[in-house]
């Protein structure tokens, strides 16, 4: 029997999942509180529900996909007495591990099931169903989510117990954040040396260079056409989301005695972009890079 499913975050990224697991043949029942999210939602066939406690009651699985932890305790305040006896909540929002440990143990204590599953690859793998999915919780709980996630993405990784999917999650857009300051920094010394956009990417794509950061999300226009950089650096991945994310990155490095210098310094570079960006992607902190390096975009 397919799984009942309620979804809590109708979002850029909630709203293409909950679309994916509908056409996939499940039954979800959905809420945000977002009119305007709650219109695609109807145009993608989703049930809505009234409230957030109405789309988890009686549910097998309830996803949530939120924009912080305290939002994710509040929400889970309100959804697990609603819940019957054992819901599995997975919650694939991007947090810090002891807010998902929190929220984790609160599913517990109500007598339920709790997986944390933040994911990566931005609003375009949501639409397309590729996510990779970093999860966190008990072993029979990751294989009964498994079926579900895997129509949402194309990876799914047990990364271990709970508060460990995000672990991943941080560490990995940690590293996203550094590559992708490091790649503008390259792009623009190329500029300033001569070298075209395409020629850099010719070489660097396939030289020991080679990031994802430049062959799949190339922060200027031309080498990768699905880049956000070809759209007027609309997100994608917005800048605000990455300073988020590497604010809890710095906060882990802290608290676990991390010598990352150049974590943090991505983290201070992406908190001041953050104020000036205007809603960009966070690739467009090449256009930071060049603007400070006294450049202007070249003609190619």
């Amino acid at each position: 029997m397919t799984k009942t499913i309620g979804f809590l975050g109708l979002g850029h990224m909630g709203g293409p999942m909950a679309a994916n697991l509908v056409k996939a043949g499940y039954d979800v029942y959905a809420f945000d509180p977002s009119a305007a999210a709650q219109e695609q939602a109807r145009a993608d066939g989703i049930a809505l529900a009234d409230t957030g406690p109405a789309a988890a009651a009686g549910r097998d699985i309830v996803i949530t996909m939120l924009t912080n932890g305290k939002l994710v305790r509040d929400v889970y305040a309100e959804l697990l007495p609603a819940a019957v006896p054992a819901t599995l909540f997975v919650d694939c929002s991007t947090i810090d591990v002891a807010d998902a440990k929190a929220a984790a143990e609160a599913a517990s204590a109500a007598g339920h099931r709790a997986l944390d599953a933040p994911v990566s690859g931005g609003v375009a793998g949501a639409a397309a169903g590729t996510l990779t999915f970093m999860v966190g919780g008990a072993d029979a709980d990751f294989a009964e989510a498994l079926p579900v996630l895997e129509v949402m993405g194309a990876k799914v990784v047990h990364c271990g117990a709970s508060g460990v999917g995000q672990a991943a999650k941080i560490c990995n857009n940690m590293l996203l954040g550094i590559s992708m300051i490091g790649l503008s920094e390259a792009l623009v010394l190329g500029e300033k040396l001569g070298l075209s956009h395409q020629s850099f990417f010719d070489v660097v794509s396939t030289a020991s260079g080679q990031s994802w950061a430049l062959t799949t999300y190339c922060p200027v226009p031309g080498p990768v056409p699905t880049s956000p950089a070809n759209n007027d650096y609309q997100p994608g991945f917005a800048t605000a989301l990455m300073n988020k994310d590497l604010g809890l990155a710095v906060e882990a490095l802290r608290a676990n005695g991390v010598d990352g210098r150049i974590g943090a310094l991505a983290a201070e570079i992406y908190s001041e972009f953050n104020e000036t960006s205007g809603g960009r992607d966070f690739s467009a902190i090449v256009t930071e890079v060049r603007e400070r390096s006294g450049g202007s975009a070249p003609a190619e």
